[in-house]
C-alpha cells in the first residue's frame, strides 16, 4: 500500500522501536511517534531523544493521565466492570484513549496511515484498530506483525542490536510489562508457564503482602453519583485520587492478581497484574452501591456490568451500544454519594463501614428487636403467592 505518513502509537519498548525503524525502511515516508503519558512514569525518561534518534520525525507525548482517570478508568469503576470475574481491565480502558489521541495528532499532521505494536495473537489489535475505524474510518491501519518477517522477540532483538537501538528486554528476562494510572500488567516469557509463581523482585506497584506493614491502614473515601472526589476528608480530583490509592494500596500489599484469562481471539493467556488504586476503588464503590441501590437495579446493573465489561475488553468502547449502556450505568449513579470506610492490611482490602445521606438500609426494618413498621404475618401470604407456581408444578409431577 501506498501511504504518506504513519502515526504510530510508541512506547520506547522492543516492539515499537523496532517498528519505528522498520516502518521507515518498508514505507519510504515518514513516521511521527505518539505516546500517550497515562502514568508510564519513569518509562518517559529520554523518549521523545530515543524516537527521534530511531527514525520518528516528531514524537508527540501527550499527557492524558486526567482524561484517562477521569473518563475511562471512572466510568468503569462506576459500572463495576470486571473480566471473568478478576481483570480490572487497566490495558483494555488505555487502548481506546490512545487511539483517539493518535486521531487527533493525525489529523493536526495530515497522516493517512495507523501502526501499531500489538501482535497478530492479542487483544490490543482488536482494540486499536476498532477506535480507528469509529474516530477515522478513511485512514489506513499497518499492523507489522500481522505482514513482516520476523518469528518471535529474539529475532526483534537481534533487529534492534544491529541498528543501535536501545531496548530495556534481554532475551534472558523477555516477559512484557505494561503500565498505566489502572495498571502494571506482566506476560510472556518466563511467564508462559501458568504453574511457575512469579518472582517477587518482578513486582513494581506493591509490597508482598507478607512485608506489608503490621498495623492496618483505615481510609474514607468520599463518593458523589459514583465517583471519589476526597479520601479521609481530602478533595481530590480523579488523578489524585489513583496516585494516592496505587500509593497507600501498594504500600499495603494491595491488588495482585495472576490469571488465565480467555483473549478474544479465543488463546488462553497468563497474566499478572498489579491494580492498587482500582481495587480499592471498587471494592468501595461496590459495597456503597450496597446501600444505594434498590435490590432490582442492583441485580440488572450486575447483569450489564459483566456485559460491560466483556465490551471494554473486546475494543467496543467507541460502540454505539456501549453509548446506550454507559446512558443506563451513569443512571443508576444518581444516588450514590457517600462515605465508605475500607482497612487495608496485607494485601487485604476490607470495608468495615459505609454511609449516605441517600442509603435504602432501614435500621427499623431490619432489626431483629420488637418494630411496628413491618408485620411479619404478612410474609406468609406473600409466600403462599410467591410460591405458587412452585407448588403446583411438585403437584401435578406427584
Amino acid at each position: 500500500m501506498k501511504v504518506n505518513k504513519i502515526v504510530l502509537a510508541y512506547s520506547g519498548g522492543l516492539d515499537t522501536s523496532v517498528i519505528l525503524a522498520w516502518l521507515k525502511e518498508k514505507y519510504e515516508c515518514e513516521v511521527i511517534a505518539f505516546c500517550a503519558n497515562i502514568g508510564q512514569n519513569e518509562e518517559l525518561n529520554g523518549l521523545e531523544e530515543k524516537g527521534k534518534k530511531t527514525g520518528a520525525s516528531k514524537v508527540y507525548i501527550e499527557d492524558l493521565r486526567l482524561e484517562f482517570a477521569r473518563d475511562f478508568i471512572f466510568p468503569a469503576v462506576q459500572a463495576s466492570a470486571v473480566y471473568e470475574m478478576r481483570y480490572l481491565l487497566g490495558t483494555s480502558l488505555a487502548r481506546p484513549l490512545i487511539a483517539k489521541g493518535m486521531v487527533e495528532v493525525a489529523t493536526k499532521e495530515n497522516a493517512d496511515a495507523f501502526a501499531h505494536g500489538a501482535t497478530g495473537k492479542g487483544n490490543d489489535q482488536v482494540r486499536f484498530e476498532l477506535g480507528f475505524k469509529a474516530l477515522a474510518p478513511e485512514a489506513q491501519i499497518i499492523a507489522p506483525w500481522r505482514i513482516w518477517d520476523f518469528k518471535g522477540r529474539k529475532e526483534l532483538i537481534e533487529y534492534a542490536k544491529s541498528k543501535g537501538i536501545p531496548v530495556p528486554v534481554t532475551i534472558e528476562k523477555p516477559y512484557s510489562m505494561d503500565r498505566n494510572l489502572m495498571h502494571l500488567s506482566f506476560e510472556g516469557g518466563i511467564l508462559e508457564d501458568p504453574y511457575r509463581e512469579p518472582d517477587e523482585s518482578m513486582f513494581v506497584l506493591t509490597v508482598s503482602p507478607e512485608n506489608a506493614p503490621n498495623d492496618p491502614t483505615y481510609l474514607e473515601l468520599d463518593f458523589e453519583e459514583g465517583n471519589c472526589v476526597a479520601i479521609n476528608g481530602k478533595k481530590m480530583n480523579p488523578l489524585e485520587v489513583m496516585e494516592y490509592l496505587n500509593q497507600v494500596g501498594g504500600k499495603n500489599g494491595i491488588g495482585r492478581v495472576d490469571i488465565v484469562e480467555n483473549r478474544l481471539v479465543g488463546i488462553k493467556s497468563r497474566g499478572v497484574y498489579e491494580t492498587p488504586g482500582g481495587t480499592i476503588l471498587y471494592i468501595a464503590h461496590r459495597d456503597l452501591e450496597s446501600i444505594t441501590l434498590d435490590r432490582d437495579t442492583q441485580h440488572q446493573k450486575d447483569d450489564m456490568s459483566n456485559e460491560f465489561a466483556r465490551m471494554i475488553y473486546n475494543g467496543h468502547w467507541f460502540s454505539s451500544k456501549m453509548k446506550a449502556m454507559r446512558a443506563y450505568l451513569a443512571e443508576t449513579q444518581r444516588y450514590v454519594t457517600g462515605t465508605v470506610k475500607v482497612k487495608l492490611y496485607k494485601g487485604n482490602c476490607i470495608v468495615v463501614g459505609r454511609k449516605s445521606n441517600y442509603s435504602l438500609y432501614n435500621p427499623h426494618l431490619s432489626t431483629f428487636e420488637k418494630e411496628e413498621l413491618y408485620n411479619q404475618k404478612d410474609a406468609e401470604g406473600f409466600i403462599n403467592l410467591y410460591g405458587l407456581q412452585t407448588k403446583e408444578m411438585a403437584r401435578l409431577r406427584k
